[in-house]
């Protein structure tokens, strides 16, 4: 990249989608900072967004006076959520620590990404979902239900998800 920007500001709905493009420029330009404006308010769109790299997630209605303030925190290192984004992160948070020490009481350890595929998987998504969702392929995704299956000493993803749920 010939240009080395201090943040990117991209939105979720641009063409070719800016999830995509927040991932790429993450890993290109990994000093950007990426922040999201956009109109979704959307679960799913948030933490994909922080999923690929992004520092911030702001929705087009915020002031266009705090705009300047939130884009120079983030390139101080700060991240620039609205306050009932943050409440979402902190719930989604909570409820995978929940799950966690279930299965290291029996000695399972988990990688991030296998985490990740568990509690995808636990959302009801399919191989090609998840795939899709963390940016991998399909064949990917599987080795890792594959590995989760085995540390799990079960033999299919539905009890897997009985043991999580627990």
């Amino acid at each position: 990249m010939r240009e080395q920007p201090d943040v990117c500001l991209l939105d979720i709905q641009m063409p070719g989608s800016g999830i995509r493009a927040a991932e790429e420029i993450s890993l290109a330009v990994p000093e950007a900072a990426v922040v999201m404006l956009t109109v979704s308010r959307s679960d799913r769109d948030l933490f994909d967004a922080l999923r690929v790299g992004a520092s911030g997630y702001l929705l087009k209605d915020t002031d266009p006076e705090r705009l300047p303030l939130a884009l120079r925190g983030v390139i101080a290192g700060e991240a620039a959520l609205p306050r009932h984004l943050v409440a979402l992160v902190i719930d989604e948070f909570r409820e995978r620590g929940r799950r966690r020490p279930l299965l290291k009481r029996r000695g399972v350890v988990l990688t991030d990404r296998e985490w990740e595929v568990l509690e995808l998987m636990s959302h009801g998504l399919t191989t090609f979902e998840i795939a899709d969702r963390l940016f991998i392929e399909p064949v990917t995704v599987r080795t890792h239900v594959s590995s989760i299956l085995k540390k799990l000493r079960v033999t299919s993803r539905k009890a897997a998800l009985q043991l999580i749920e627990r």
